[in-house]
């Protein structure tokens, strides 16, 4: 057996192992509430009402920040899709249903995160530009990355994979619409 095989079955262990832990946990209501609130934000329109509001009220660097953020989570949403065709795994809550979460996947693939993805490309590229936001956006993106393991439907390591590329999107958006990466 390959190294990389060794490691995949190591990953998806632990995931599963989790993921039968978490569906039989009794969440209290605070954090049930919390947790569907989280992921509910995280299906897109919270992050479009980010940009109409800081078009209105952002300043000077507006515009590169709504655009930053746009490429971010438009490319992400493009390569999650890719991968998800190609990586085809399934959901936990289709292996194991969830105890409390009724909440149905918004596709057919877990692998990797993409409200993950968007949440990271979204919040970390518009931190770049208003430092101040910084702390409450990636408690938002946290949030909802979280909330996506604990409903059952993403396991650990679609989340974290999800929220690297979304945080290696929004650097990289971050450069592209900061005019002072282009300076020498």
């Amino acid at each position: 057996m390959s190294v990389a095989r060794t490691a995949w079955h190591f990953i998806e262990d632990g995931d599963q192992r989790l993921m039968r832990r978490v569906h039989r946990w009794r969440a209290p209501r605070f954090i049930r509430v919390w947790m569907i609130l989280a992921t509910r934000l995280g299906d897109g329109w919270i992050w479009c009402s980010l940009g109409v509001v800081l078009v209105l009220f952002g300043g000077p660097q507006r515009y590169a920040a709504v655009a930053s953020a746009t490429a971010a989570a438009i490319a992400g949403i493009m390569l999650f899709s890719v991968i998800k065709k190609v990586s085809r795994r399934q959901r936990p809550c289709e292996i194991e249903r969830h105890c409390w979460s009724r909440i149905l996947p918004p596709d057919q693939f877990s692998f990797p995160s993409g409200h993950s993805i968007v949440a990271f490309a979204v919040a970390v590229s518009v931190a770049h530009f208003y430092p101040a936001l910084g702390g409450a956006l990636l408690f938002m993106a946290v949030s909802v990355a979280v909330s996506r393991v604990i409903l059952g439907m993403h396991y650990v390591s679609d989340v974290l994979v999800g929220s690297m590329i979304g945080v290696l999107l929004a650097c990289v958006s971050f450069c592209l619409f900061q005019q002072t990466c282009f300076r020498t």
